[in-house]
């Protein structure tokens, strides 16, 4: 099982975990795997990766990948790669029960792989027709199709303005709700199709059901609070030193990572006219990438899927530097 995913920003994530022979490392969103591989040349032998995903094909297709890549990866053995099929937000828990309570650098890449968006039958993208699911791990949880057949009118439209930045959310909520009293919404193509045919945007640069696709997709799979779980949980995790890496790739989810960064790189949140810290707080992390870095022109060139990206890098410091 081969992949077409291209990873994004590569040498800049490898080179900004500033990795070394030996660490213990999680990729935190498996994907293709490009990442992990980089990772993988860098820390071996005697490193260990954890790598997760919520969809177990990219589970399954790694594992091929890595014996296809076994020559070239000096140094794997038994017990350098550990695949766990979980979401990204579950990693606390999921080292802790194997035994890990801190890691010398995270990686997380929130985009979805070009396995998985080219795959008709995920129903991920509306230029292919396949039938409106957009799980990532298809044995649980509520469809695209669910969402948008059942949910509310303010449902909706909460969920397109939230996720979506959709400027007419209300106006196309209501025009779905309308729709689909006549006979529910089935595929990709035909909900875009509808999108496109309501939408008061038909000349904008990209298809009107563009922005409508991100917000279902981010809402079927949970994806604001479990990046906020994720992000909490994995600088808990990082050893002194050591680095985590995010690449995401719209509004919403940036803003989450900079939020959050900011208030680790901050510490005391109490207000100013307090005397004394009450909170708390001590600060945890050091934010190298004082701007995200944004890919090359060469590259989303070669790689249009990657012209959305930010990456953000960040090193936990220790609690005698943070106080």
């Amino acid at each position: 099982m081969s992949t077409i995913h291209i990873p994004v920003m590569l040498s800049e994530v490898i080179e900004g975990l500033n990795l070394n022979k030996g660490d213990t490392i999680v990729d935190a969103t498996l994907g293709g795997g490009g990442h992990a591989l980089g990772i993988l040349k860098r820390i071996l032998p005697d490193g260990r990766l954890f790598a997760f995903d919520a969809d177990e094909t990219a589970i399954v297709r790694f594992r091929d990948r890595l014996e296809h890549e076994r020559d070239s990866l000096n140094g794997l053995r038994d017990g350098s790669v550990a695949l766990i099929h979980r979401q990204f937000s579950d990693i606390g828990e999921a080292l802790r029960d194997r035994g890990i309570s801190s890691v010398s650098g995270i990686v997380a890449d929130l985009g979805f792989s070009s396995d998985q968006l080219d795959d008709p039958a995920r129903g991920f993208s509306f230029l292919r027709e396949g039938p409106l699911d957009m799980r990532l791990d298809q044995s649980d949880g509520e469809t695209a199709g669910k969402i948008v057949n059942t949910w509310s009118e303010g449902a909706l439209a909460e969920i397109f303005r939230e996720y979506g930045d959709v400027r007419d959310a209300g106006r196309m909520a209501r025009a779905i709700g309308t729709r689909r009293k006549e006979r529910t919404f089935e595929t990709t193509t035909e909900f875009a199709d509808f999108v496109k045919s309501v939408s008061r945007d038909r000349r904008a640069s990209i298809h009107p059901a563009t922005k409508i696709f991100q917000a279902l997709r981010i809402a079927v799979n949970h994806e604001r609070a479990s990046l906020e779980k994720f992000l909490y949980d994995a600088i808990g995790l990082l050893k002194e030193d050591g680095r985590i890496a995010v690449l995401s790739f719209h509004s919403g989810e940036e803003r989450t990572v900079k939020r959050i960064f900011a208030e680790d790189a901050r510490g005391c949140v109490c207000p100013r006219e307090f005397p004394v810290c009450r909170c708390g707080r001590k600060v945890r992390l050091n934010i190298i990438t004082k701007r995200a870095i944004v890919p090359s022109d060469r590259e989303t060139r070669e790689n249009p899927r990657a012209r959305s990206a930010k990456l953000r890098i960040a090193e936990r410091i220790s609690g005698k530097k943070g106080q």
